[in-house]
């Protein structure tokens, strides 16, 4: 078990948003009741359309997306896929809803949308994706803004609020820091890095947004080293993210200093990813006697 901002997760093992659905997907492969949490899809608070197709592109060692959180909206979200994921609650799964805006103002209504909602845990505010073209990455590169829609999602939120970081910045302590300064609960990083790719023979961008989210084994690295820097200036837990898709990788977040570890881009090619990350993970704990994880997070000093 770990703990998340006074909640506690029955494993360290969580779900990276726009990866899982809301979990029924990956029901027929997995024991769900064995996840720390589901965290579903950027949620908005009117529908979004997305990016224009091609939408996701395979690279070396990841993939690059560019689907520009399309989303049918928070009403929908409430009525289609709250019902299922408060089965999983039941079971003791803590559900994260990833909230989207262009604008303050949207996140501040988003968050608004599930006051008095039932079966949600936490918010995590994605301030940090890199496929639309107003507010996502331009509040998460930030630190004033970051600090700002912190804020104010913090003063409506029923829920304890999680910040996504972006990587692509030049400090991410700087954004870390002004997230914790906001009221933020909890970190979650990385999201996903600025890549493109082009078709030699068209002649053209592979994706049709031309930029994407790089993702997957590729940037786990990265991501280890962010988690590892933020973890030496902030006191909240973090949830790391990006890469991971073995038990070993998880074990490296957490020593790095990661209280959590999200699994993305590894779902895809292997839908088992993350009961088998867990599995890998109490098969070492119990080989290097270790009783709790907190005897190894945060080692790498």
């Amino acid at each position: 078990m770990v703990n998340i901002a006074g909640i506690t997760l029955k494993s360290p093992i969580v779900t990276a948003s726009g990866t899982f659905g809301s979990g029924q997907e990956y029901a027929k492969f997995n024991d769900l009741s064995r996840l720390g949490a589901i965290t579903v899809k950027g949620v908005s608070h009117e529908p979004w359309q997305g990016n224009p197709p091609p939408r996701i592109a395979e690279t070396h060692g990841g993939i690059l997306n560019a689907v520009g959180l399309q989303n049918p909206g928070a009403k929908a979200f409430i009525k289609n896929d709250l019902p299922f994921l408060r089965t999983i609650a039941e079971k003791g799964v803590k559900v994260i809803v990833n909230l989207c805006g262009r604008t303050v103002e949207d996140y501040v209504a988003v968050a608004r949308d599930f006051e008095g909602v039932d079966g949600i845990h936490f918010f995590e505010l994605n301030i940090s994706c890199p496929n639309v073209k107003a507010g996502g990455m331009a509040m998460g590169t930030d630190p004033k803004a970051a600090e700002e829609v912190t804020r104010a999602v913090k003063k409506v939120a029923s829920v304890p609020l999680i910040v996504k970081l972006s990587p692509n910045v030049t400090d991410i302590t700087a954004i870390a820091k002004a997230a914790e300064a906001g009221g933020a609960d909890a970190l979650c990083l990385i999201n996903t890095l600025l890549g493109m790719k082009i078709d030699i023979h068209k002649k053209k961008p592979v994706l049709g947004n031309k930029i994407g989210g790089l993702s997957g084994p590729a940037i786990k690295p990265v991501a280890v080293r962010m988690v590892y820097q933020v973890s030496k200036v902030t006191s909240l837990p973090i949830i790391g993210t990006g890469g991971a898709s073995t038990w070993e990788d998880a074990i490296e977040f957490i020593m790095a200093g990661a209280t959590a570890v999200s699994v993305g881009t590894a779902n895809f090619t292997n839908p088992k990813a993350t009961t088998e990350m867990l599995d890998g993970i109490i098969d070492y704990m119990q080989r290097e006697n270790i009783k709790n994880l907190d005897e190894i997070k945060g080692i790498i000093v």
